[in-house]
């Protein structure tokens, strides 16, 4: 008899299969003499839609909400038939003893797998290959070692609860929303709080007034020193009473009232978990939570140089420890190969990486035993390469340590301190080629500084006096690396509840994140402005809409908290489910009873050609569309398309407009150039014709895209 291994992606399949000696390709496929390796393509089975429980609900209408079924029915997505029929007749082979469960090893894994058997009918022998990295290693020992799949089946009805409360919140509220208002209007339990904190900042930049304040320094020979008053604060917004300080010091002695010098030693920061690289990415090379996945994605999958990427987790265990010195050693022949060999001169400090307490499903980020192939990685996942590479060289090295001196000058009667770091020994900085402490810290003027050798009760002449003006600022509006930081850790000002949200993975989890982001975007709920991320005036229509509850951090949080308990066999999901049905409910008629009015800010004069309903004007992620404001027509037009080719003038990236013959590039310098022309300058000036057929279809692949039908974007109910 043969195992059926069932992976989640074709790449893993067909890695799977090479490893464990299968070569005979079937379609859909790969075979051996003891293992037959197959894929899904992601999720092969969803959750059916509405309609598929009664033809009513083909319906958008008030009166059959909330739809409640009493059985959640599993329907066969249609763009991936194929293989779930190749899939399904594998299962049937009378050769096939038993199926072995290869999709990833988390939640989303596990639900993949069980709807696919599930809805084959699978009811044979199943087991569970649970692994952490892709390398032909951790292949091989994770089949010496399978589990019992029964062993996941607390996994699994987490993973389940998770969908149907999500169809059963996400659908009903967004189709309430939407009827109720008639607009395109869609909420869940992660998208909505974090749509919330987006337009909470937004208020608290719009009301915030800024306030004048002032500080004072004075210079002596040997150092430069601050103004602080007996409460600690430098800022003062009395001009008057900073104009007295600095004219009472003006050419006085002072003394040197207090000098303290203390050893201090920073320890490295812990090895990565999924949000803590997108947040870094984004920082360090302006990757969105999106691209920094994907690019994850294939390190651990084709690369198979970093462990798995969705992970919460920032340490290791005990076990995986045993493995440093080898995955050390698979980096000596990179540019990371003499720190490595370092580390590997003396004993490895596990010190800040080993605690198997801090560790859930899969531990930190780290590369694998594989010797990585750089030159055969993208611009993207050689940067992300680089980060985690770094990180884990980092967490292995001594903490850096340094001497902290911190003095307050005495004069006139008014307190100015001063402080100083000298480095002692560099420690894990060296990784990232710091040679010197930085204070990046500092949030005020008191910046550390080289100090020469100082005594106590010495007096220096105050040769300058500095009064510096400055106004408050507003907070800063949200990025990604900062939005991300926000989900993780949402706070409200109930001590209890803050600490569920403490104690749960706050708002969604490392690997649905990204896709919230995102779907906010198409969505049209939120604009980038640069870097920073607005919310549209839909999105703040939309937070002022919602039920109160539905928009705060405690609530998804909660639910968070009970997936984990079920995950662990400490809940019930049937009384789980019970829930979210009663939720729903108060949910839906709080809608009903709402006594709002939904404007569209951004109408047009002009009238959907399909239906004649008024055009709104969309400011998407990939440029400007017309969208028709009629929630059942899916009537949209490009109006630009954001494109990466720079003009030839200010460099800065342009957009194409037009249509045809008319379609042409803009900048915002104001050049303009047609599509033709571009395509004539670019072959002329060295780029292939290859080369501009690639970048041209490239261009229209994401014009395309930017079109999808509406109907997509009601897909939101999936990980919202």
């Amino acid at each position: 008899m043969k195992s059926l291994v069932l992976a989640e992606k074709p790449s893993v399949g067909k890695e799977i299969a090479r490893v464990l000696g299968c070569k005979k390709r079937g379609e859909g496929y790969i075979e051996g003499d003891r293992y037959i390796v197959t894929w899904s393509l992601g999720h092969l089975i969803t959750l059916s839609d509405p309609e598929d429980y009664d033809d009513k609900y083909k319906k958008w209408s008030m009166d059959y909400l909330p739809m409640l079924p009493k059985k959640m029915k599993l329907s066969i997505i249609k763009n991936t038939s194929k293989q779930y029929r190749t899939v399904s007749a594998l299962t049937k082979r009378n050769d096939v003893g038993e199926l072995i469960i290869a999709t990833d090893s988390g939640r989303e894994g596990e639900l993949v797998a069980r709807w696919i058997m599930a809805k084959c009918g699978w009811k044979g022998q199943t087991k569970r290959l649970w692994i952490s990295s892709q390398t032909d290693k951790a292949i091989k020992d994770g089949f010496a070692s399978l589990k019992d799949a029964k062993l996941y089946d607390d996994l699994y009805k987490s993973a389940q609860s998770r969908a149907h409360a999500d169809w059963i919140v996400g659908l009903n509220i967004s189709r309430a929303l939407t009827c109720k208002f008639n607009a395109s209007l869609s909420a869940g339990r992660v998208q909505t709080p974090t749509l919330a904190l987006i337009v909470e900042r937004e208020k608290a930049i719009n009301s915030f007034k800024p306030k004048e304040y002032y500080t004072v320094n004075v210079k002596t020979e040997a150092f430069t020193a601050l103004y602080k008053a007996k409460n600690g604060i430098a800022r003062m917004f009395d001009k008057n009473q900073a104009d007295a300080i600095a004219k009472s010091v003006t050419g006085k002695q002072g003394k040197i009232t207090s000098l303290t010098s203390d050893k201090r030693e920073t320890p490295p920061p812990a090895a990565y978990d999924l949000t803590e690289l997108q947040r870094d990415a984004n920082k360090k090379y302006g990757y969105s939570a999106k691209e920094t996945l994907s690019a994850m994605q294939s390190l651990y999958e084709y690369h198979k140089v970093l462990t798995y990427p969705r992970t919460d987790s920032r340490y290791i265990t005990e076990d995986v420890a045993e493995t440093l010195e080898e995955r050390l050693r698979a980096l000596l022949l990179t540019p990371y190969g003499s720190t490595a060999k370092e580390i590997l001169k003396n004993k490895i400090q596990t010190k800040y990486i080993v605690n198997s307490a801090k560790v859930t499903d899969h531990h930190a980020i780290i590369p694998t035993e594989q010797k990585p192939n750089l030159a055969d990685m993208s611009s993207k996942e050689r940067g992300i390469y680089d980060l985690v590479v770094k990180r884990f060289l980092a967490v292995l090295m001594p903490p850096f340590k340094y001497e902290e001196t911190k003095l307050v000058f005495e004069c006139e009667g008014y307190s100015f301190h001063a402080k100083g770091k000298v480095p002692l020994e560099n420690g894990w900085k060296t990784v990232y080629g710091i040679a010197v402490a930085e204070d990046e810290d500092a949030d005020d003027d008191e910046k550390s500084q080289s100090l020469p050798p100082l005594k106590k009760d010495s007096v220096w002449g105050v040769k300058q006096v500095k009064l510096n003006t400055a106004k408050t600022k507003p907070p800063a509006r949200y990025n990604e690396a900062t939005l991300l930081s926000a989900m993780e850790h949402p706070t409200v000002d109930d001590k209890n509840l803050n600490k569920v949200l403490v104690e749960t993975s706050g708002l969604g989890t490392p690997a649905t994140r990204a896709d919230i982001i995102e779907k906010l975007f198409s969505s049209f709920c939120i604009e980038r402005n640069g870097k920073e991320i607005l919310p549209t005036k839909k999105g703040i229509q939309l937070i002022e809409l919602v039920p109160p509850d539905l928009k705060s951090a405690v609530m998804t949080a909660k639910w968070e908290e009970r997936l984990a308990q079920i995950s662990k066999g400490k809940a019930d999901s049937k009384k789980f489910i019970a829930e979210m049905e009663d939720y729903t409910k108060g949910l839906v008629d709080s809608v009903k009873a709402s006594t709002h009015k939904y404007k569209h800010e951004n109408a047009t004069k002009e009238q959907c050609p399909e239906c004649g309903e008024v055009l709104l004007d969309i400011n998407g992620k990939k440029g400007r569309l017309y969208v028709c404001s009629n929630p059942d027509c899916h009537y949209r037009r490009s109006l630009s398309v954001n494109t990466n080719a720079r003009c030839p003038e200010c460099h800065k990236a342009m957009q194409i407009r037009g249509e045809g013959e008319k379609r042409s590039f803009y900048c915002v310098c104001g050049y303009r150039e047609k599509v033709k022309d571009f395509e004539a300058r670019r072959e002329k000036d060295g780029a292939s014709k290859f080369e501009v057929k690639n970048f041209m279809a490239k261009q229209a692949r994401e014009s395309k895209d930017f079109n999808n039908t509406l109907a997509a974007q009601l897909e939101k109910w999936k990980n919202s």
